[in-house]
Formats: structure tokens, C-alpha cells, sequence
């Protein structure tokens, strides 16, 4: 995103700011894409991670818990994505399994995703790729999971809402060869809204999936939630015999379970029988729609 950056309280009120000023947002966005969805490089202060000014803080996070370097970034990254089997015990690794931290996809203005550097303003971002093996009818279902570690809270936030100006700009959008994305539907929430407990902004991005290999068109699904400057998000492309409903309950566990260790991991340590217990965990539905 180009020069200053204007925060607005949240990714729902950045939507209706993307639609006033898109033409000014194509100029310089920059976004993830089947791996993580991206800020743009900007002027960002090039210090550690903090964890306030954050627009809703759903988590106490010890600024002590923060990684302060690329290296532990990467680590705390690691920790939390979730392992195949939260996918469901059908699931297995594929190749390549994991991404190279300092690179991540972006969407170009020709609508096709690439892998370039990260910014400054990101510590870290790894995506874990897997697969359920076709059986019983169904194609091979292909999953992902992607966690990314921003320097600001607001810089977090803003990765949401370029999710949005990706939608409006590109709703058809190449992921690589024969692999297209068509008719993308993005629908944010804010923290208390819609069941949304357990984050500081929620996003859901729903679609079609085509693959000259696989055929189509199939469900597509991506699910992205904001810790403070984490982004934590899960994806899915469909195939033959899943339905949309089938995508969502397979990224519904990976998901949950990714935001509560990452939760555990920031979050300040309060003695026992002092303080209010932290916000509970809310499932993850297509009706309680990140």
C-alpha cells in the first residue's frame, strides 16, 4: 500500500474504504494468494513486533511472547501450523510440504499469483501444503495452511482488507498454469460480530476452482483470521464429489486449533484464580463467517 496508510478500526470498515478508493488500492497492493495473503511493502518501522496500537486486541499478548528476529519468527510459525492429521487422518503431506519463510505468493496486476520476497514489513510467513489421496469417487482434495508474522498489528489488519481489493480487482485470479480461481465472494467480520469470539478480524473468501488436470468448476475456500499482527489462515480446493459444506468442516478443526496454540504462545500469563479467563474459542462455520 502505497505512502501513509490510513487505519480505519478494522477490515470491515477498510471494505467499504477499498471500494471508495480501488483505483488508487491497484496502484500498489500486494497480497498472498495460495500461500499467504500479503501487505505490501511500505515505510514501516523496521523494529520487532508490537502488539499495540491493535484495533480490538482479542488476546493479551505478552510483548516478552513476541518474536523479535526473522529466525524466531519462523520457529513460533512452525509451532503452530497444524500437522496433516488435524486435517483428518486420510491426509498426507504433499510435495513441496513446506514454503521457504522468506518468500511468499503475490497477486500481480495481471491477476496471477507469483512467489516474491517478503516485505519489510513481515517477520516471517510459512504455508504447509496437504492432500487427501482420491478414494471412494472423490478426487484429490488439496489443503493448505499459512501463518504469517507482521511488525504491527495494524500492518496485520491491513492484509485482510487488500484480501478484499484483490476480490474487486481480480475476481477471476491464476494461481499457476491450468489452475484458475472464478467468481470470489469475500465476507469479513470484525471481533463480536456475527459469533466472531475468538479474533480480532475474520475473513472468508468463497469461490471456483478449475484445473485442466482435475476439471471443474469445484468449491473453493479460503478462511483468514488476525491475532494482533499474526495471520492465521486455511484453505481448500475442491474436487469431484466435495461439496463447499465437505471444505469447510475438513479447515474447521486445522483452523481452531492453530489460533488456540498460537493464542497460548502470545498470550500474557496470568496467575491462577486472578484475572477474567480469555476469550473462548468459537467454531469456525459457513454461517459464522473470517
Amino acid at each position: 500500500m502505497p505512502g501513509g496508510r490510513v487505519v480505519l478500526g478494522g477490515v470491515t470498515a477498510r471494505l467499504c474504504c477499498a471500494m471508495a478508493v480501488c483505483g488508487a488500492l491497484l496502484a500498489g497492493c500486494s497480497s498472498g494468494g495460495d500461500g499467504p495473503r500479503g501487505a505490501a511493502a511500505g515505510t514501516t518501522d523496521q523494529g520487532a513486533v508490537s502488539a499495540s496500537p491493535s484495533p480490538t486486541a482479542v488476546v493479551d499478548i505478552d510483548p516478552a511472547k513476541l518474536p523479535t528476529t526473522k529466525d524466531q519468527a519462523a520457529a513460533l510459525v512452525r509451532d503452530v501450523l497444524a500437522q496433516p492429521s488435524a486435517f483428518g487422518p486420510d491426509t498426507v503431506r504433499r510435495s513441496p510440504y513446506e514454503s521457504d519463510p522468506r518468500r511468499w505468493a503475490v497477486l500481480g496486476d495481471d491477476c496471477v499469483w507469483e512467489q516474491r520476497a517478503l516485505p519489510e514489513d513481515v517477520l516471517a510467513s510459512v504455508t504447509r501444503h496437504y492432500e487427501v489421496p482420491a478414494s471412494g469417487g472423490r478426487g484429490s482434495l488439496t489443503l493448505s495452511a499459512v501463518v504469517t508474522v507482521h511488525r504491527t498489528a495494524e500492518q496485520a489488519d491491513w492484509e485482510n482488507a487488500e484480501v478484499l481489493e484483490e476480490m474487486m480487482r481480480c475476481p477471476s485470479q491464476l494461481l499457476r498454469s491450468g489452475e484458475v480461481l472464478t467468481g470470489l465472494t469475500d465476507v469479513p467480520n470484525a471481533l463480536g460480530d456475527f459469533g466472531n469470539g475468538y479474533a480480532d478480524d475474520t475473513l472468508t473468501e468463497t469461490g471456483a476452482y478449475t484445473s485442466d488436470r482435475l476439471g471443474g468448476p469445484y468449491p473453493y475456500v479460503w478462511e483468514q483470521t488476525r491475532i494482533g499482527p499474526f495471520t492465521v489462515a486455511v484453505s481448500a480446493k475442491g474436487a469431484k464429489g466435495w461439496s463447499e459444506t465437505d471444505l469447510f468442516d475438513r479447515l474447521r478443526d486445522p483452523h481452531t486449533r492453530m489460533r488456540v496454540s498460537l493464542r497460548h504462545a502470545i498470550e500474557r500469563d496470568t496467575p491462577a484464580g486472578t484475572g477474567s479467563p480469555s476469550v473462548s474459542e468459537s467454531t469456525v462455520t459457513k454461517d459464522s463467517r473470517r
